[in-house]
């Protein structure tokens, strides 16, 4: 379990990568992949080279040296399927999850 879980907003989720038994989520990078799946999910919608950097709603951080995706509920709005796309992956890994509508760190939705 995360020291320090870093202030996100009532908007926001963050994923942790960290499962419900306590191990950390591998490979490494998986919240660079992550987010990097999720770069042409932008307000404005993808433009061209969109796949170079972050989305805004869809971001890789960390909690000291465990890996989180920060995500916001525009994106939701945006693209129901690329939310639940996060949602599930995971529920599908067991990772923690922090929604910041209601802080308290639980199992995959």
């Amino acid at each position: 379990m995360p020291d320090h879980v870093p202030s996100i907003g009532p908007q926001q989720i963050l994923i942790l990568g960290r499962t419900v038994e306590g191990k950390a989520f591998r490979p490494s990078d998986w919240a660079e992949r992550l987010a990097g799946v999720m770069s042409q999910f932008r307000p404005g919608g993808g433009a061209a080279a969109s796949h170079i950097g972050y989305s805004p709603w869809c971001s890789p951080g960390s909690v000291g040296e465990l890996k989180c995706v920060v995500a916001h509920k525009a994106l939701l709005e945006h693209e129901p399927m690329a939310w639940d796309f996060l949602l599930a992956f995971a529920r599908d890994n067991s990772l923690l999850l922090i929604d910041g509508a209601s802080p308290g760190i639980e199992a995959g939705p």
